[in-house]
């Protein structure tokens, strides 16, 4: 992954962010998952590395506002889509004792058809390095349009693209156990590299362990899985590599963990492409993270 300039895309939803400040009111940001980490690795590797993002926002001012926001960061979007008939989603963040929850709209989000039109997802993809999406991006698509993403992931991956999936999983957003738990193993099946979370993983898919996680995706033709754990014990595997534990250094300022997944995938993606072994890319994506739950909001800097 490393000798040349790198060209990422990750793929899937910004919102609206409305995000609470300490008086009791709130400040209005856009951000996502797949948005999250792309505005982290924008920060994180070196300015001959592109970063782009694909999506599809409105033809109004609320999504002119947003894609001003994204390229003023420096990430790419060409292939973010215009809608006429649509707007973007937004969210509300709730925070008690550090630990956030979300309130959402987004019936009219335009990114529910970024996987509409095959071909463009194709010509989007094209000549990328690295591809990352997520559970969310798999739960806000109709399941022909997650077909159609898929397909095209996969493909160009035997291309040679590097394919990230970060499981992400949402159950709001899905009818049900059953049907996320398909969709994540089948978008896994697509990826070079998976990273979950325990606490997601463990209680849907009935992993004892975060070995169980590790030896299912692995199972399923994953390379190398790393297996978020909050504030708990990192455990990775990598085909080559083996296996790896890393325990974070606690943090005990905890403001908001809102992004704290994405910008550990932003690090710890970084330090790999840079040609950083398992654990201390592992220990890149943890010390990113902690400085990013010391502050409020999904976008922080760092």
């Amino acid at each position: 992954m490393t000798g040349h300039a790198h060209s990422i895309m990750t793929i899937g939803e910004c919102m609206v962010e409305l995000a609470p400040r300490e008086d009791g009111t709130f400040n209005r940001n856009f951000a996502g998952d797949s948005f999250n980490s792309a505005w982290y690795l924008r920060r994180l590797l070196p300015a001959g590395a592109s970063v782009d993002y694909c999506s599809a926002v409105g033809t109004d001012r609320i999504s002119d506002r947003m894609l001003s926001f994204i390229a003023d960061a420096g990430i790419g979007t060409q292939h973010v889509a215009r809608v006429g008939d649509r707007t973007v989603g937004l969210y509300m963040i709730e925070l008690e004792k550090g630990e956030r929850s979300f309130i959402y709209w987004r019936d009219r989000s335009a990114a529910k058809l970024l996987a509409e039109d095959p071909a463009r997802l194709r010509a989007a993809v094209a000549g990328k390095t690295l591809l990352l999406f997520s559970g969310i991006t798999l739960a806000i698509l109709s399941a022909e349009h997650r077909a159609n993403l898929l397909t095209v992931l996969r493909e160009a991956r035997a291309a040679g693209a590097l394919v990230v999936f970060d499981p992400n999983m949402r159950l709001r957003l899905w009818p049900d156990v059953a049907t996320m738990c398909a969709a994540v193993s089948e978008a896994a099946s697509v990826a070079d590299v998976v990273l979950p979370s325990f606490d997601e993983d463990g209680p849907n898919f009935g992993d004892a362990t975060p070995e169980a996680t590790i030896a299912r995706y692995r199972a399923a033709g994953v390379r190398t899985v790393v297996v978020k754990n909050g504030a708990g014990e990192v455990v990775a595997e990598d085909e080559q590599e083996g296996q790896v534990r890393y325990q974070p250094v606690p943090v005990t300022d905890v403001v908001d963990t809102t992004a704290a997944g994405d910008s550990f995938n932003a690090g710890f993606l970084t330090a790999r492409l840079a040609g950083q072994p398992l654990e201390a890319a592992i220990a890149s994506g943890a010390s990113i993270s902690a400085k990013v739950i010391r502050a409020r909001g999904a976008l922080v800097q760092i």
